[in-house]
């Protein structure tokens, strides 16, 4: 089984770089408010080091569907990943207007909330189980129930990847239990917020191939 990686919530350049060499499919930026917001200049910059090694992703939560597009332009996105106001009309129409791909965040929270997946399946190109936190998007450190997510039907048209308080320490468990496409992490390998910690990027890295297998 393969699971690829995607290292978010960055904002330095040489972290892109670690990230890629550790092999990591995907690398995100966040243009939400918060620690780890970048404008479309920086995420730019910030992004450079991915071009044809790494898909870019930028994650948005509040922005219009206008400033989505300016950003994925402006930054040379790959991938859209929409955590504020999912639908699935709204990410239709978001995937007509960019031609890019649009992933869509799921905040688990119980079991009601996890019907949105078919709801997204074969909307979305990718479907993103996050933990729910009041007032929070993303980023909190704290898994959700892995056990709860597992009983429910998995995207069967769409990359399923998982998100929410993965570590070198947990993610293994998550790998197993969930068996996503992807894995997700940010905080999980920082030293402060939006500040990798290479070494935590590096013990990521060999936990998942670990749990699949890969040398």
């Amino acid at each position: 089984m393969r699971v690829d990686i995607k290292f978010c919530g960055m904002t330095r350049e040489e972290d892109v770089a670690l990230a890629v060499s550790l092999g990591a499919a995907y690398v995100g930026v966040v243009f939400a408010a918060g620690a780890r917001q970048v404008s479309s200049m920086r995420a730019a910059g910030v992004l450079a080091a991915a071009s044809g090694a790494a898909a870019r992703v930028g994650v948005f939560v509040e922005q219009t569907d206008d400033e989505i597009a300016r950003a994925a332009h402006d930054a040379s996105l790959d991938i859209v990943q929409l955590h504020g106001g999912v639908t699935a009309g709204r990410v239709q129409a978001l995937r007509r207007r960019l031609a890019l791909p649009v992933w869509a965040a799921v905040r688990v929270r119980d079991a009601t909330s996890l019907a949105a997946i078919a709801a997204l399946d074969g909307v979305a190109d990718g479907v993103l189980l996050d933990s729910f936190a009041e007032g929070r998007s993303g980023g909190t450190g704290t898994p959700f129930d892995w056990q709860l997510a597992a009983g429910a039907p998995r995207p069967r048209h769409a990359l399923f990847i998982a998100a929410g308080g993965l570590n070198p320490d947990t993610v293994a468990m998550a790998v197993r239990v969930l068996s996503p496409g992807v894995v997700d992490v940010s905080s999980g390998v920082e030293r402060a917020p939006g500040i990798k910690d290479h070494d935590r990027m590096r013990a990521f890295a060999a936990a998942v191939r670990h749990s699949t297998g890969e040398p």
